[in-house]
């Protein structure tokens, strides 16, 4: 059947998404009236992602489409848009969001940020076989299957993608042999799933303060670093010239270049030494060496780090940050795309699988930050850096101040390392629990 949506060139595509942003930032400006009352309850950042989700789910645009051909071939096509934000545009934000970073209080942030972070890789660990559990008692077909259709393989690649990343999930496609004709069912879940899960993330952010007063949190580190960002934006701000605006640019993409020749130089060289391990558990833990994806973001906020050492770093005052909130925005209005809500009615059980096992995630990140006090900005983060990888959690980060996407970035790259092996102890328990 094809899915075809009404718009399907880029070009276009790109000019409504812009349209979709400015109308969200347009009406988020306004004072008083409904928009005011709105956005209040909706913060601006969930707008920015969920409108482009709309216009997808009316069939105006979409990020992935099926055709057939005359002879009944059936055609898979894409949009470029994600590819291209998440390769070129978050990185180029990673580096100027990160030049004005003050590394040393991005560490005084405390342990609190990694006890969020594990709790939330625990919460997807033991979510998978407990959600198993649940549906199992009331619909075993949905859980069921034998062979490589059984469906705790194809979850298998939920846990890798949700500890870790993209990576992380083809090692457990490989690992555990699922039936690779099946796997676009997990994809969906995946996506709809954790994309569910960030918008509700999103919208807590906007009731940050209510949350942290809830949870009895100390977010006085967190202010002390968003202080001396700010203090020092303020100190070196200038009304930007075009010779500003020019090298910001060429700061950021120039940077983005590296990441890339680093990339492709990293990427190959440890894919072959990953490849020459005996050991299959050791070489499938270290799969995310060979992901290029990786070593991009890694280079980049590298990069990133070394030039907030320098005088660069001034160029915070001419809106560096700022340049790269746009490239944000423009990324989670990509995101956003991805998502069609009619296609939830595709695979209901393997849904309520994925929302069963998200949610006990939730409520576990949700009971340890109120345990230890931790922040609303740790809880959030540390569920993206596993869920959202550095695709996401950088977004969510910036959303609660620009300088603090750094610190996504760090806990995702610390959920690529972790990935797999969490994800294989997660797949044995939901073996065990599948009876397989």
């Amino acid at each position: 059947m094809d899915t075809q949506p009404f718009i399907t060139d880029d070009t276009i595509i790109f000019g409504i998404l812009m349209l979709a942003l400015g109308f969200v930032f347009y009406t988020e400006s306004l004072k008083g009236g409904f928009w005011e009352k709105f956005y209040k309850i909706i913060p601006g950042l969930f707008m920015a992602y969920m409108v482009p989700a709309l216009l997808t789910t009316t069939g105006l645009i979409a990020a992935e489409w099926e055709t057939t051909s005359d002879n009944g071939e059936v055609m898979k096509h894409s949009s470029n848009l994600y590819y291209v934000a998440s390769r070129y545009l978050l990185p180029a934000a990673l580096v100027l969001m990160t030049l004005s970073i003050n590394l040393k209080a991005v560490f005084n942030l405390g342990w609190k940020a990694l006890i969020m972070f594990f709790t939330g890789t625990l919460g997807i660990v033991i979510g998978g076989p407990i959600a198993i559990l649940i549906v199992a008692s009331i619909a075993p077909d949905v859980v069921g299957g034998a062979g490589p259709d059984a469906v705790w393989r194809g979850l298998s690649t939920l846990a890798g993608s949700w500890i870790g990343g993209g990576a992380n999930q083809t090692a457990m496609l490989e690992i555990y042999g699922y039936n690779q004709t099946e796997y676009g069912k997990m994809v969906f879940v995946d996506i709809f799933v954790a994309n569910v899960w960030m918008a509700l993330l999103l919208i807590g952010i906007g009731k940050r303060n209510r949350i942290n007063k809830w949870l009895k949190a100390d977010t006085s580190s967190i202010e002390e670093l968003k202080e001396k960002v700010s203090t020092f934006s303020e100190s070196v701000k200038r009304n930007p010239s075009l010779t500003d605006m020019m090298i910001i640019g060429a700061i950021a993409f120039g940077a983005v270049s590296l990441a890339h020749i680093g990339a492709s130089i990293f990427g190959p060289f440890f894919e072959d030494i990953v490849s020459g391990i005996e050991s299959p558990t050791t070489k499938n833990m270290l799969t995310f060496l060979g992901s290029k994806f990786f070593w991009m973001i890694s280079i980049a906020t590298l990069i990133a780090i070394l030039l907030s050492y320098t005088k660069i770093r001034n160029y915070e005052g001419a809106g560096a940050s700022k340049f790269g909130s746009v490239f944000i925005y423009i990324l989670v209005a990509t995101i956003g795309m991805k998502i069609d809500i009619r296609s939830v009615f595709e695979t209901p059980g393997l849904i309520v699988v994925g929302l069963i096992w998200m949610s006990i995630h939730a409520i576990l990140l949700i009971g340890v930050a109120k345990l230890i006090k931790a922040p609303y900005f740790f809880l959030a983060v540390g569920s993206q850096a596993n869920v959202g990888g550095a695709a996401s959690a950088p977004i969510v980060a910036s959303a609660f101040h620009p300088s603090l996407a750094t610190v996504g970035v760090l806990l995702a790259v610390l959920g690529y390392a972790v990935g797999t092996i969490a994800a294989i102890g997660c797949t044995i328990l939901m073996q065990l629990a599948a009876g397989g």
